[in-house]
């Protein structure tokens, strides 16, 4: 498989969310105009886009919707459970706790954690938040895909450590920090230590996003526009 660039993906997410939609209307069919139109890109970029995993639909004839659903449903790995442990439990990890809708794409929180006191013990959503020195126990015992950090940015290092450790290999961080993988020092030279190895950070920046928006407000004309349609 070529390349994929990580923008793609994150249109492949928004085509499936175009497509939930039109099936909720009773939309059986739709074209690559179509899709682009209601997602702010050209129909070449959904063609391109759609065409790194296979052909799906015919030319002329456009998606069925269903189909089209189901094989992104596949691409994105969402026809199966991940199950999620939370690390970080105050206002923001409550609310993500109870964020309606992660449970449709087979994403389950099976763990919540925290190092405060008056959060070790509570209850959210029926889970009991523990302490986050008993990941590692927890994680040995139960099989965890994926673990969010909600915690300070000076926390966040630590918690991204301890999910490391803990055999996590995917970590989403909604702290405004960049996640270091620890190295070791082999043969003289650095490399990424083994327990990080494989782990997979996606970083989940309000304030950035914010401060993007601002820039392009003041600056319009700055704002990607979209590419011109080049023949298919």
């Amino acid at each position: 498989m070529a390349e994929i660039p990580t923008a793609a993906i994150s249109r492949l997410v928004t085509y499936l969310r175009i497509l939930e939609s039109l099936e909720l209307q009773d939309v059986s069919r739709t074209s690559s105009n179509d899709l682009a139109e209601r997602a702010g890109v050209t129909a070449f970029q959904v063609r391109k886009d759609l065409a790194y995993f296979g052909r799906f639909g015919t030319r002329g004839m456009g998606y069925t919707v269903p189909i089209l659903k189901r094989e992104l449903v596949r691409v994105l790995g969402l026809n199966r459970s991940w199950n999620v442990v939370i690390v970080g439990m105050g206002r923001l990890g409550q609310a993500i706790a109870n964020y309606p809708g992660a449970s449709d794409y087979q994403f389950q929180y099976v763990g919540l954690f925290d190092v405060h006191p008056d959060l070790v013990g509570q209850q959210v959503r029926g889970l009991k938040v523990d302490h986050i020195d008993t990941l590692s126990e927890f994680t040995r015992l139960n099989a965890v895909d994926m673990g969010f950090l909600a915690v300070p940015p000076e926390r966040a290092q630590d918690a991204a450590q301890a999910l490391a450790d803990a055999g996590v290999k995917g970590i989403l961080n909604f702290a405004p920090t960049v996640i270091q993988p620890r190295a070791a020092e082999r043969a003289g030279q650095q490399e990424i230590s083994d327990e990080w190895r494989g782990v997979i950070v996606e970083n989940v920046d309000f304030l950035a996003g914010m401060k993007r928006l601002a820039f392009y407000i003041l600056n319009p004309h700055l704002k990607d526009a979209p590419a011109p349609e080049e023949p298919a």
